[in-house]
């Protein structure tokens, strides 16, 4: 795999959901998962390090993609109640400033897929975008984060 790594002209990178993921002694207290931050920022900035290390020989494009939920979405999230909806907005607020902190002391591009998936005042339920879990992304959530991906690499790149 490395190998790919010394020659791409792109790299995308997406941070697993699961590097804060809900717990039972934290619950819908947003605060308290916010030790995990921190941590979750200074592996995302070493990875992106180690991608422009490993493709220091020529230009690559490094693209980091936020979330539209670190936890449940849509009505999933709903179904667990408010207190649980409005910790994981502040959560995702939490991780996906960090991503962007990292994007753009990098030079990286940032990829929203939070307002991909939930429109520009994320409001917009996307359950519909979400597998059967309520998590994962389903066929349509995939289509979404291409083109909203595809989208950031033209404006990037002046296509």
């Amino acid at each position: 795999m490395i190998d790919h790594v010394h020659t791409a002209d792109a790299i995308e990178i997406e941070i697993g959901a699961n590097d804060v993921a809900h717990s039972h002694s934290c619950g819908a207290n947003a605060g308290c998962y916010a030790a995990e931050i921190p941590e979750i920022q200074a592996n995302l900035d070493a990875i992106v390090g180690r991608v422009y290390e490993l493709t220091s020989s020529h230009k690559v494009l490094v693209v980091l993609l936020d979330y539209w939920s670190v936890w449940l979405g849509g009505q999933y999230a709903a179904a667990q109640g408010d207190a649980y909806v409005d910790a994981a907005a502040r959560v995702t607020d939490d991780v996906n400033t960090a991503i962007k902190s990292v994007a753009a002391k990098t030079g990286s591009a940032y990829v929203d897929l939070r307002a991909a998936f939930k429109g520009p005042d994320y409001a917009y339920d996307e359950t519909h975008y979400l597998s059967n879990d309520g998590d994962h992304p389903n066929a349509a959530g995939h289509r979404q984060i291409a083109t909203a991906t595809q989208a950031v690499i033209e404006s990037v790149l002046h296509i």
